[in-house]
């Protein structure tokens, strides 16, 4: 697997004349913590964001707006409610997985979403209350009521468009205890399974899934597969509720269809083209690039991501595969190999945060890639967001290039 340093990376893209930098938020450029609300993002960053402006989009699962969204962690990095929108210092790009559009001026769109999806959304969250306060304390008996009120609390997150239950705080009350680790995990998959019923019964059978952070990928239904804990491995920490679409690979074909736009006038996907209408596997987005977009129009792609996962098949046959970045990074790296562009995958090591991951400080790469794994990591960053920030912030200081011309 050839690797290249960061300083290496520096000096390529420095030399690019058409950058199109694709990153992920969580446990890229800031730590996995076990609360979003606890989530910090330096100032230095933000501006260095907006410094690349024209070569850089953000592609997160999280959300740009309310509470919980990253808009209030620029807010709070720059110290005030109104500096960003003014200077234009919001990360532009897609959030929900593909469905919330923003520019850097905080000019929120949901492309595709209709009216009865986003009421049926909306309810979502008080729904999910309902459904942990019947099933957690049978899973959790030594809480008491107020106990189980306030980890309920903890693991709503009652996002606009991606509501999701994150057992995180419930993980951190039984580090050791694989075996109830994993009935959490059941009880989550068969509580969220309830809510795509319900959805199924209100008419929305075809609205929306369930995104499993992390996964081992998909099954031959499409579903995406739990990531049973073990020692050392808690797996999948969290679902979310998403609307069918909003899958990442699907937004970076959204990115580079705006970026495009932007640099030459002229979207060759169509003005709107958006997750929803767009079509899910890696081979026909492929073959819809290369039947729209000439090779002297595709950017020079690099996506930053950190949760990739592979693990055995239980049946020894073989490798399952997954974690939310991977379909992203992979139709990145495609995309490069097919238009003979030198995109560049970087991997962003966060087993150091307040969630168990696997690690690559050892260089196996062990519970993330295997030796027939067909996506490969340009560059690896084993110190975590920390060390990918300050590269970041180094590299927006070095690029002096003009912005690019709408």
């Amino acid at each position: 697997m050839f690797r290249m340093d960061l300083a290496q990376l520096q000096e390529e893209l420095l030399a690019s004349s058409d950058l199109l930098i694709v990153q992920d938020l969580d446990g890229v450029c800031m730590p996995l913590v076990k609360d979003p609300l606890t989530r910090r993002m330096p100032a230095d960053y933000v501006r260095a964001a907006a410094t690349l402006k024209g070569r850089f989009q953000v592609l997160t699962n999280g959300e740009h707006e309310g509470r919980r969204g990253v808009n209030r962690l620029v807010e709070a990095a720059l110290g005030d409610t109104e500096t960003a929108a003014r200077e234009g210092l919001y990360l532009p790009g897609l959030a929900a997985g593909g469905v919330q559009l923003q520019d850097c001026y905080g000019h929120l769109t949901h492309p595709g979403v209709s009216d009865a999806e986003m009421t049926f959304l909306a309810n979502v969250p008080t729904r999910m209350q309902g459904l942990l306060a019947e099933r957690l304390p049978s899973v959790m008996p030594e809480l008491g009521n107020e106990a189980i009120a306030a980890e309920i609390e903890r693991a709503i997150l009652d996002t606009q468009v991606s509501p999701t239950i994150n057992l995180n705080s419930l993980f951190s009350l039984i580090p050791n205890d694989v075996a109830r680790q994993r009935q959490l995990q059941v009880m989550l998959q068969e509580l969220m399974d309830q809510l795509m019923a319900m959805a199924a019964a209100e008419g929305l059978a075809n609205s929306f899934f369930l995104h499993v952070a992390p996964n081992l990928g998909r099954d031959q239904e499409g579903v995406e597969r739990l990531k049973p804990a073990e020692a050392g491995d808690v797996g999948s920490t969290d679902i979310q509720f998403m609307l069918r679409g909003a899958i990442k690979e699907v937004g970076l074909l959204v990115l580079i269809n705006r970026h495009i736009a932007d640099r030459t006038g002229t979207a060759p996907l169509g003005d709107d083209f958006n997750v929803r209408t767009a079509p899910h596997d890696h081979g026909a987005l492929l073959a819809l690039c290369h039947e729209h977009i000439a090779q002297d129009q595709m950017p020079h792609l690099v996506g930053v991501g950190d949760t990739v996962t592979s693990t055995p098949c239980p049946s020894g046959d073989g490798w399952l595969r997954g974690g939310s970045d991977r379909g992203f990074l992979t139709l990145l790296q495609e995309l490069g190999e097919s238009y003979g562009h030198c995109n560049r995958v970087v991997l962003v090591d966060s087993s150091a945060g307040e969630v168990d991951r696997p690690s690559l400080l050892d260089g196996s790469l062990e519970g993330i890639s295997d030796p027939n794994d067909s996506l490969r990591f340009d560059v690896c960053i084993p110190e975590g967001p920390e060390r990918y920030v300050n590269w970041f912030i180094a590299l927006a200081e070095a690029h002096h290039g003009p912005e690019p011309s709408a």
